[in-house]
């Protein structure tokens, strides 16, 4: 219901627009985030936005360099990646949650909708 696209090979300082549509049902009511994996470890949280768009969330690691989007016309929602660094690289996911908005939005538990993940790698 979830898909994610966008990832890809880019050079450290380059920037991708990741991409993630929904189908099947709208999310337009729903919390949704990002969030990404790199093999062996947790998967950790990068960025949220509740279901109007109003609240945006992002992690430390990626505040001023990444924006987070969503188009509820087109149920879609966006991650634009700036200033992309190696430590970058990982699987992105995208997510949605039952509810609309909350203070748990970086907690995986939140999301009960997940898409598979797209492929981000930052060469040095």
């Amino acid at each position: 219901q979830l898909q994610a696209s966008g990832g890809g090979l880019v050079q450290a300082g380059g920037s991708l627009r990741l991409s993630c549509a929904a189908s099947g049902r709208t999310f337009s009511d729903n919390l949704m985030a990002w969030f990404r994996q790199v093999p062996g470890k947790d998967r950790e949280f990068v960025a949220g936005i509740s279901w109007s768009g109003r609240n945006t969330y992002f992690a430390d690691s990626v505040k001023g360099r990444f924006t987070i989007s969503r188009d509820n016309a087109r149920n879609t929602m966006y991650l634009q990646t700036n200033s992309l660094k190696p430590e970058d690289t990982a699987a992105y996911y995208c997510a949605a949650s039952r509810v609309g908005d909350t203070v748990y939005y970086a907690h995986e538990n939140t999301y009960d909708y997940w898409g598979q993940g797209t492929l981000v790698t930052v060469s040095s």
